[in-house]
Formats: C-alpha cells, sequence, structure tokens
C-alpha cells in the first residue's frame, strides 16, 4: 500500500509545480483555463489528486475555480499587489517591534544562518529554495513576537498571495537585494532596536510589491483564453 501513496503524492507534487512554474514563467496568463480531464489524461491518474492540486493552488492564489466553467489562472490588479504589501507590511512591522525583545541568543544565530544560505541560493539563482528558505527566515521572527492570533494572520495573508511574492523574488537581483535587507533585520534585532526593525521589516514589505510593480504590472493582466500546454 504504501508504493502506491508515494506515487500518488509525487504526481500531485508535480502537477503543483508544473502548474506554478506555467503561471509565474508566463506560459499561463491570466484567464488561461486549466484542463482538469487533460491533465488526468496526461498523468494517468484519478481527477481527484487534480481536484485536491487545484483546491492548494486556489489557496495560494494561482488558480481561481469557477462553477461549470472550471479552473482558471487568477488575476491580481496593480490594487490588489498594494494592498497586499501595505498590510503585510503593518503587520510583519509590528511582529518585527514585537520580536525585537523576546529573540533569544540561538533565534538570531538561526536568522543569520538562514540568510548566509539564502546567500548562497541567490549566488546559483536557486529560486525555488530560496523562496522556501525566505520563508523560514520570516517565521523565526514572527514565531518570536509570541502572538497566535497575528501569526494565523499573516499566514493566511502570504499564503493567500504566495504567487505574488514568488514573482517579485524572481525579478532580477530581487534575491540578492533581499539577502542585504535581511542583514540590516539581523543586525536591528541584535541591537534590541524595535522601531529599527519594524521600520525595515516593512520598507522590505513594501520593497517586495514596489519592483513587481515597477517591472510591469501588464505580467499580471488578463489574456485571452489559451489551452494547458505543461
Amino acid at each position: 500500500m504504501k508504493k502506491p501513496m508515494e506515487k500518488h503524492l509525487t504526481l500531485r507534487e508535480k502537477i503543483l509545480e508544473n502548474i506554478r512554474d506555467a503561471i509565474i514563467s508566463g506560459a499561463l496568463k491570466a484567464g488561461s483555463r486549466v484542463s482538469e480531464p487533460d491533465l488526468a489524461e496526461r498523468y494517468g491518474i484519478s481527477r481527484t489528486p487534480i481536484r485536491e492540486a487545484f483546491r492548494q493552488l486556489e489557496s495560494e492564489g494561482y488558480l481561481t475555480v469557477i462553477p461549470r466553467r472550471g479552473a482558471v489562472v487568477s488575476d491580481f490588479s496593480e490594487k490588489d499587489v498594494e494592498e497586499f504589501y501595505a498590510i503585510k507590511s503593518i503587520l510583519e512591522g509590528y511582529a518585527a517591534s514585537r520580536a525585537c525583545e523576546k529573540l533569544t541568543p540561538k533565534e538570531l544565530d538561526r536568522l543569520q544562518s538562514i540568510n548566509d544560505r539564502l546567500a548562497e541560493l541567490a549566488a546559483h539563482n536557486d529560486i525555488k529554495a530560496f523562496f522556501k528558505i525566505h520563508n523560514d527566515f520570516h517565521d523565526v521572527f514572527i514565531k518570536a513576537a509570541d502572538n497566535e492570533k497575528l501569526r494565523e494572520l499573516i499566514n493566511s495573508l502570504v499564503t493567500r498571495f504566495q504567487r505574488l511574492r514568488l514573482m517579485s523574488l524572481s525579478l532580477p537581483g530581487r534575491m540578492e537585494s533581499s539577502v542585504q535587507e535581511h542583514e540590516k533585520i539581523i543586525e536591528a534585532f541584535r541591537s534590541k532596536d524595535a522601531e529599527a526593525a519594524e521600520t525595515l521589516v516593512r520598507k522590505n514589505a513594501v520593497y517586495g510589491g514596489k519592483a513587481l510593480m515597477d517591472c510591469g504590472i501588464a505580467v499580471l493582466s488578463p489574456s485571452d483564453t489559451m489551452p494547458m500546454d505543461l
């Protein structure tokens, strides 16, 4: 029983990764339909794991599932981008301020270790690994803020707009600048300067949104419906 389950999970992850990559690369534009039957036939599986993958991608902001039409690539407007990063900056800035006096030496070393690893990944242009570990960096000080409701709000928000965050970090030079911004944040934490930590974290979030909009919000705009091509 174990091998079929592992195969199922592997296929589901492959489907998730392929659709995410197609959307981030622009192969699938906003408004494009993603065919459930075509994917089921292509991977030789039932529609159940496809539906599960669609639900996860919808929760991450990649797809919108429309009754009687199926799944389409979600559309984000410039206003969506502005609002997301504005709210993210406020919530994470507050978390940084609260965490400043609570972060232990071990947690500070953990932040430095994560950022050193991020620098290596940026040098190798490994965006997928960078994105995952980048999340770990923020989670350290968000946890340290010791406010579970705040953490839940932030996690819900960043999960819903995961696509925007990945697109922002994928921009040329963005990974390197993120590492530099993190170094300043770590320095503020070590100095227990709550005001500086909050300001730097808020700027970090705002800059992420600005970088995305400066590259041309057209990458998020709807296009004519096109077939799935993974």
